[in-house]
């Protein structure tokens, strides 16, 4: 009865801890660790750092601060760290492995000696040692070996790369931000010109030189304008928060940075395609990491091929021995000596059923498959820089245009104004005049950033964007 009572708050115990599917698709599930989990989950919030929110930060700022903080830059290095302790785990095979063991032992007990039981004691200690030592393998630890080294070379490549996914991550948002604080600007001029000729307007219906469609006209372009710096100020926000999270930290992050006007505008590009391309197919981290896989595919197959031969290898189990024994009666008596045993294992296999050709097969094709994988990688970097290149050289066209455009319509918003005063023009005239402007003025920011974000896109697709020792060909 005992044993029943104690047996049902075990159950109920093991029940209450158990992670049990929920009982219906209807509702949503609450574990009991869920709350450890949240805990848990807070701390990755809490150690993100801070940003001074009172300074104005420079582009190279902050892509400092992304290198050093964004975790997908963790994430890449730990990976690197870990291929390394793989090359050093595959260098280990080169070395003998050596084992010991240490064993003490004591047996008492009563023999039969005679007509009488004797009590004997014995008491047994020996240090054992194990080593093994492949002697040759015909290349099969080298091609794993070569292998390895050539993964860490694909995983450091593989981390220079998300350092230039990173660096091209904070470009495109900070140039962006750029852009919608400058049309929030021009947003502002936009929403005074509106203001202002709404004033003119009523000033001239009040003295019955303008009608009431007029007045109406006018208060609507104030209203549009009015709804236009909102959608900007909302694009604002969430380009602050896009910069912010590729900064590593909190989206909320009060972030300032340096005013468009402060930023210089490139005006020509001195390399023509070509070179731009040359240059992306050797600093690219994802086509030399890709070549590093070849590298790894080719030194499998020199692992495949070892398997047709021998391994020879050594085992040498040296054992010392301690033995100290006693009886009844008897004097004690005691010995020691080193034992143990040296072997040479020569194996090779004969047939296994076609299974080291097809290893062997599977690595070559692996081979040619890295190989064709780097060839479409390569033809990819080519258009990414065409196109960028392009990209940008039309962005240095609009910005021309967008100059002059804006020069032209300011001088036609002021002339048809100062005539709309004068009774010369009309009202329609006054509000496509005010309306051009207002695309003009906000064609200019965005042909200024675009030809940022260009530049910015031509660094990032030749790879300039993380070499060292040289200015990248953007501001």
């Amino acid at each position: 009865m005992r044993r029943a009572i104690l047996l049902v708050p075990l159950l109920y115990v093991s029940h209450s801890l158990a992670q049990n599917a929920p009982m219906s698709p209807d509702q949503p599930w609450h574990g009991t660790e869920e709350r450890n989990v949240v805990a848990e989950a807070k701390n990755f919030r809490d150690s993100r750092f801070n940003v001074d929110p009172i300074k104005f930060y420079s582009l190279a700022e902050l892509v400092d601060l992304a290198e050093s903080n964004n975790p997908a830059t963790r994430v890449a290095w730990e990976r690197a760290r870990a291929q390394a302790a793989a090359l050093g785990v595959a260098r280990s095979e080169l070395y003998p492995t050596l084992a010991a063991a240490a064993l003490s032992r004591t047996e008492r007990g009563s023999i039969l000696f005679g007509s009488q039981f004797i009590r004997q004691t014995i008491q047994e200690f020996q240090v054992a040692m194990d080593l093994n030592y492949r002697i040759f393998d015909f290349g099969a630890r080298a091609g794993r070996i070569d292998a390895a080294r050539a993964q860490v070379l694909a995983a450091n490549f593989a981390f220079n790369d998300t350092h230039r996914n990173v660096i091209f991550q904070v470009e495109q948002a900070y140039y962006r931000l750029l852009r919608f604080m400058g049309q929030e600007e021009a947003a502002r001029a936009s929403l005074s010109n509106a203001q202002t000729v709404q004033q003119a307007a009523e000033d001239r219906l009040a003295h019955g030189l303008a009608t009431l469609p007029d007045e109406l006209e006018a208060r609507s372009a104030t209203a549009q304008a009015e709804y236009d710096l909102q959608a900007v100020l909302g694009a604002e926000e969430i380009a602050r928060g896009d910069l912010a999270t590729a900064l590593g930290t909190s989206a909320t992050a009060v972030i300032h940075p340096l005013p468009l006007s402060q930023v210089p505008i490139p005006q020509s590009i001195s390399d023509s395609a070509e070179k731009a391309i040359t240059r992306a197919l050797e600093k690219r981290p994802d086509l030399l990491q890709q070549v590093a896989a070849i590298r790894s595919a080719n030194a499998r197959v020199e692992e495949a091929r070892a398997a047709y031969y021998p391994t020879l290898s050594l085992r040498a189990r040296p054992t010392a021995e301690a033995l100290y024994g006693v009886q009844q009666q008897n004097p004690s008596t005691d010995t020691a000596g080193l034992y143990g045993g040296l072997s040479f294992n020569l194996q090779w296999t004969i047939f296994d059923g076609g299974a080291r050709k097809n290893r062997l097969a599977e690595a070559q094709a692996n081979v040619h498959a890295a190989e064709a994988q780097a060839k479409a990688i390569s033809n990819q970097i080519e258009d990414e820089v065409w196109t960028a290149y392009s990209n940008l050289n039309t962005a240095f066209r609009q910005r021309q245009a967008a100059v002059a455009l804006l020069e032209a319509a300011s001088q036609s918003y002021a002339a048809a104004l100062e005539s709309y005063n004068y009774g010369v023009r009309s009202f329609l005239d006054v509000t496509a005049a005010q309306r051009t402007l207002a695309q003009a003025r906000s064609a200019d920011v965005l042909a200024r950033t675009q030809v940022l974000s260009a530049f910015a896109d031509l660094a990032f697709r030749t790879g300039d964007s993380i070499q060292p020792k040289k200015a990248r060909p953007g501001p």
